[in-house]
């Protein structure tokens, strides 16, 4: 597969356009790809045995690469879009992986053309990031392009809730309340109102998102990288207000337990997995 220099994949996802998308994101690129949590190994697993062939992934927004990777361990190769240029400078190279800058609107034509035509993606994967697309083109892709039978889509998604600091995390969330897009409480709401048109294949549904538990060991200067990695936290500062300053964090630090303390920390996320239906 040729990289099309031409083409943009993301076109029609961000109706306010893409260079909104990834200017979100583009400031804290290098502090996101070095603060955010590891997605589990058996994820990756799970997914690939639902699916009929293993020959092409799509991971749409895939930011630095985190979920890209781990598809990559079971397909022959994936194909990694996302709109921001500064994430991909920070994605993690796999000999596997196919990274695509998509900052441009493109037609659906285009993106399927591109993707190798109808019937030819085995699985898409969507990490943190479905709650920013136009999810009717979106879907209308994906459909598209998703093998039949034995195609997968599966979105997947964390926020605030992590154990066993959740008091601590939710007092903190609290205060960047003002600064979050609309969008984006779809992701802190847990998935329960994202749509999901696809067929429930046991891992989550439509309205019913499955529990998905990421442990990962994380230190103080982990956590304060994460929480100035959330697009409240960049706007907040845009707009003249430090949510992390110095008094904010010194708090945080005690209840924490130390700045030195290394903690195991459970993220509580959410997931949505299904197959295109036969009469689409």
């Amino acid at each position: 597969m040729q990289q099309p220099d031409e083409l943009r994949l993301d076109r029609g996802l961000f109706p306010w356009g893409p260079d909104w998308m990834a200017g979100l994101f583009s400031k804290q690129a290098a502090v996101y790809a070095a603060a955010r949590p590891a997605y589990p190994n058996d994820l990756f697993t799970k997914l690939a045995a639902l699916t009929a062939h293993h020959c092409l992934a799509w991971d749409v927004g895939t930011g630095n690469g985190q979920a890209a990777i781990g598809v990559a361990e079971h397909y022959d190769s994936v194909l990694a879009t996302d709109v921001s240029e500064d994430q991909l400078l920070h994605a993690a190279p796999h000999p596997k992986v196919w990274y695509l800058h998509t900052p441009d609107a493109t037609p659906g034509e285009d993106l399927v053309a591109t993707l190798g035509g109808e019937g030819s993606v085995d699985l898409i994967t969507v990490a943190e990031a479905a709650h920013w697309f136009d999810l009717p083109a979106f879907y209308d892709v994906a459909h598209r392009v998703l093998r039949r039978p034995g195609g997968v889509i599966a979105v997947w998604g964390y926020n605030y809730r992590i154990s066993p600091v959740e008091d601590m995390m939710t007092r903190f969330f609290n205060t960047t309340l003002p600064y979050w897009d609309p969008r984006a409480r779809c992701c802190t709401d847990g998935y329960r109102d994202l749509p999901f048109p696809f067929v429930d294949i046991g891992l989550g549904r439509e309205g019913e998102p499955a529990s998905l538990d990421m442990e990962q060991e994380m230190s103080f200067e982990g956590l304060i990288g994460m929480l100035s990695s959330w697009s409240a936290v960049t706007t907040a500062k845009q707009q003249g207000v430090d949510l992390l300053g110095e008094r904010v964090v010194k708090q945080l630090e005690e209840e924490w337990g130390g700045a030195s303390l290394v903690r195991k920390v459970t993220f509580k996320a959410f997931l949505l997995a299904g197959t295109p239906r036969a009469d689409d």
